[in-house]
């Protein structure tokens, strides 16, 4: 991560894409909570982001669809007493949110056939399992076993 852009795989997105909100910030601080605006509120439209190339815009906007309002990521960090950490705090997020987003689909699981070995101890788990459940049966007459 630099000053002029945050850097996600192979994406620079520039600082002129985020939008920064600052505010008060509440938790600790002491008498200076009151006067400095140290929380953070970082928004990415990242339906309309120039940086991201259109296969991946369409990726992070499908599995970040439950996270946008009207199609803009928006980060809040607060837990830091100074602005100067929070920003780095939501910059962070922002970069570890894009590249989960962005990664690509993990490769399907090729079938294979099942082991000889693994065939035979199912085989033996499920005659055991009959064993089991025939032994619950009622005595017959003619049983005194």
């Amino acid at each position: 991560m630099t000053e002029d852009a945050i850097v996600v795989g192979s994406v620079r997105i520039p600082q002129s894409e985020l939008r920064w909100r600052f505010s008060r910030s509440s938790g600790p601080g002491g008498q200076s909570v009151n006067t400095t605006d140290s929380r953070v509120q970082l928004e990415f439209d990242v339906a309309r982001s120039a940086a991201l190339p259109e296969h991946l815009r369409r990726r992070a906007l499908g599995r970040l669809e439950s996270q946008l309002v009207t199609g803009r990521l928006i980060i809040v960090a607060s837990e830091h007493r100074s602005q100067w950490q929070n920003r780095r705090a939501a910059q962070l997020r922002l970069a570890q949110l894009l590249a989960a987003a962005t990664a690509a689909p993990p490769r399907r699981r090729r079938q294979t056939k099942p082991t000889r070995a693994s065939t035979e101890r199912r085989m033996r788990a499920k005659k055991g399992r009959s064993r089991t459940k025939r032994l619950r049966g009622r005595v017959q007459d003619g049983d005194a076993s």
